[in-house]
């Protein structure tokens, strides 16, 4: 039983090694840079912005035409 723990505790620390070393990579290469961008860019087809921008002048308004 003991003998377990030989090869499972550096199996871990080495496992915990390797996840701190991605996660400082990650962090160092800009992977955090903008967490909001891709959470709102899911949000809007390519042609529409978000919610704050004045919407694009399509013209005269139609609608008001069509009631007969």
């Amino acid at each position: 039983m003991i003998d377990d723990f030989l090869y499972l505790v550096p199996i871990a620390l080495g496992l915990g090694l390797v996840g701190l070393v991605a996660f400082l990579w990650a962090l160092n290469n800009g992977q955090y840079e903008d967490l909001d961008g891709a959470a709102e860019r899911i949000l809007f087809d390519e042609d529409e912005g978000p919610l704050n921008q004045k919407p694009r002048d399509t013209g005269p308004d139609v609608s008001a035409d069509r009631r007969s």
